[in-house]
């Protein structure tokens, strides 16, 4: 940022990739009590078919609902591994987290709900706009660092709702959301569910759904992401975990990406 900039931060997609196929969707949402915005996509190969999987990508801080797709070519790689067959044609859902401050953690708080907004209004976005989405429709959800502590979270609270969760370079705590953002949290829930990823998953009131975890080895979360890693083997969690090559940048994200998509394609032929 320049000195003399009035944005403390300011994030740009990547004009090198295209916007085809992407659908952008503004909403007057309930559950965040604001208008509220979503990029979709959905490959052709979905048309026709019924109980079309759902699933979400999350931001992370500083960035909303356009980063996966003009930043991580999320659609790129989805529309490629529907055509080569690894994963069955799904609605994709690229929500904002509901634009708190810096980030909303996507965390319930004082007049606003964004885990509501993922959870319940973007099953009911997808059916609303997208054919072949219906209330059988399983429900994918992923997330980079502050996504990442949304999915697994949701994952921990709500098993039986979702299908499969996976993080990538997680936000493991919400104390660690004080180096990024500025405002004061002091009206987030004070629940360990939503202050903890572990505390989610191991207090989870039924069988979790399959979950994978990565980081690459120079993100300044590998060390939390090990221990969350460590502690899930602990109490008897199963989940995959991988490391891999890079840091906490768009390149390590869309590169990874794949391997998640891929994760949800064997979850939802084993379905």
């Amino acid at each position: 940022m320049k000195d003399d900039s009035p944005f403390r931060t300011l994030e740009r997609s990547d004009p090198a990739v295209a916007a085809a196929g992407l659908e952008f969707v503004t909403v007057k949402s309930r559950a965040l009590g604001r208008r509220a915005d979503v990029t979709l996509f959905v490959p052709p190969a979905a048309r026709g078919l019924d109980d079309l999987p759902i699933v979400v990508l999350l931001h992370g801080v500083f960035g909303s609902h356009w980063a996966w797709a003009l930043k991580g070519r999320a659609h790129l790689t989805t529309a490629r591994l529907v055509d080569q067959g690894v994963l069955p044609p799904v609605a994709l859902l690229m929500p904002s987290d509901g634009l708190w401050g810096d980030g909303s953690g996507y965390v319930q708080q004082a007049g606003t709900d964004a885990e509501r907004w993922i959870l319940d209004e973007m099953p009911a976005l997808a059916r609303e706009v997208v054919e072949g989405c219906t209330h059988r429709s399983p429900l994918l959800v992923a997330g980079l660092s502050m996504g990442g502590f949304g999915s697994l979270r949701l994952a921990g609270k709500h098993p039986t709702r979702i299908a499969a969760a996976a993080a990538l370079s997680a936000i493991t705590d919400a104390s660690q959301f004080e180096r990024l953002i500025e405002e004061d949290r002091a009206g987030w829930s004070a629940s360990p569910a939503d202050r903890s990823v572990l505390a989610a998953l191991t207090g989870a009131r039924a069988p979790l759904p399959p979950i994978r975890i990565d980081c690459g080895r120079d993100d300044p979360y590998i060390d939390a992401n090990r221990g969350l890693h460590g502690a899930l083997l602990e109490a008897g969690i199963s989940h995959r975990y991988v490391e891999g090559e890079g840091g906490h940048d768009w390149p390590y994200w869309s590169a990874t990406l794949e391997g998640v998509l891929r994760f949800f394609g064997e979850v939802l032929r084993g379905r």
